[in-house]
């Protein structure tokens, strides 16, 4: 017996340098991505970094690479992870607890993982694959954006300890609510079939995974990596590349001329103007400093915020390889409308 465990590790050793080389060499990309996208864009193909196309393109250059290994990282990371689990036994948990509980937890879990929209992608995925009611997994994708430590300690510096707790509060509420409400829509038909075709073929019930060897374990991971992302890397490329169009050639005067109003439908509008582009918290925070200081609202502002990193254009066509349109929808209209409640929220108390 302990010598088939012994010829049993010494079978896996191959796989476990080719993980370990793999690993390096992706850390080694992600730790470097905007060095090489600077030297590409302002040294090689010489463009200013103060141009319109220079900053355009040097987006691109780093986001395109950079979202792409989060995405084959993250999913195989949770493929492989999954291989340890019985999803059965944790959906049925999930469940046992209440969709409540479980909304609250999936958005603690977001408030807490730095990650913007597009990056939220594959732990959603991965979260559909394991069963996980969708509406809880929507309250990831949708709390993980909207917080960001970065937004969280320019708040505190600058409004106080109560106005940083508030915009904390709120994006949990936000993610619980939205989850509460689309949870019980039953739309789980509007996911792509894809996603569950790769659930049932890669992940096993939990009496034969405990048998599978690290090969195996590794195996499964790798093919569920290279499904996914050989179905959604085209709309990644995609979706980026209208962003950085955005990033570079979208003025931030016409941003602040909206956001400067102080009207009523100011807040509605600047949720409008955040959907189409995409960028993290701490790239809108220039904008959202600029605005502030030409007199708009803080709510109007932080709403402005949201819809960027919770409602980008380029998530929503990522998203579309996983989720259909109807579905996508939905979800954009009760974001955005949970929002807007948090922006007009925030002017009245602020």
């Amino acid at each position: 017996m302990r010598l088939s465990r012994i010829a049993t590790s010494r079978d896996d050793r191959p796989a476990f340098i080719i993980v370990g080389v793999v690993a390096v060499v992706w850390l080694m990309l992600y730790n470097n991505l905007q060095p090489i996208a600077d030297w590409l864009t302002y040294s090689l193909l010489g463009l200013s970094p103060d141009s319109q196309l220079g900053e355009a393109l040097n987006f691109f250059i780093y986001d395109v690479p950079k979202l792409l290994l989060l995405l084959s990282g993250m999913i195989f990371l949770i493929t492989f992870v999954q291989t340890f689990i019985d999803t059965e036994k944790v959906r049925s948990l999930v469940e046992r607890r209440g969709e409540g509980i479980g909304n609250v937890m999936a958005a603690v879990f977001g408030a807490i993982t730095p990650f913007c929209s597009c990056s939220s992608v594959p732990l959603f995925i991965g979260f559909v694959q394991a069963g996980i009611p969708l509406g809880i997994t929507f309250s990831f994708l949708i709390t993980s954006p909207i917080m960001n430590e970065v937004a969280f300690v320019m708040l505190l510096g600058l409004f106080g300890w109560k106005v940083a707790l508030l915009y904390l509060v709120s994006g949990i509420v936000i993610g619980v609510v939205s989850g509460l409400v689309l949870g019980p829509l039953k739309l789980e038909r509007y996911v792509e079939p894809f996603v569950y075709e790769i659930r049932a073929k890669h992940v096993q019930p939990d009496a034969v995974q405990r048998k599978l060897s690290w090969l195996e374990r590794f195996g499964q991971a790798a093919d569920s990596t290279r499904e996914i992302v050989g179905k959604v890397w085209l709309f990644v490329i995609i979706g980026i590349g209208i962003g950085a169009f955005i990033h570079g050639f979208v003025p931030e005067d016409a941003l602040t001329g909206i956001m400067g109003e102080r009207a009523w439908w100011s807040v509605p509008a600047a949720v409008l103007l955040g959907i189409p582009l995409y960028s993290n918290a701490a790239g809108v925070i220039p904008i959202i400093s600029a605005v502030l200081g030409k007199g708009a609202a803080l709510g109007t502002a932080l709403a402005f915020m949201m819809a960027v990193v919770a409602l980008s254009l380029p998530e929503m066509i990522i998203l579309r390889k996983v989720l259909k349109p109807r579905l996508i929808a939905i979800f954009v209209g009760v974001v955005a409308l949970s929002i807007v409640l948090t922006g007009y929220l925030f002017n009245l108390v602020v």
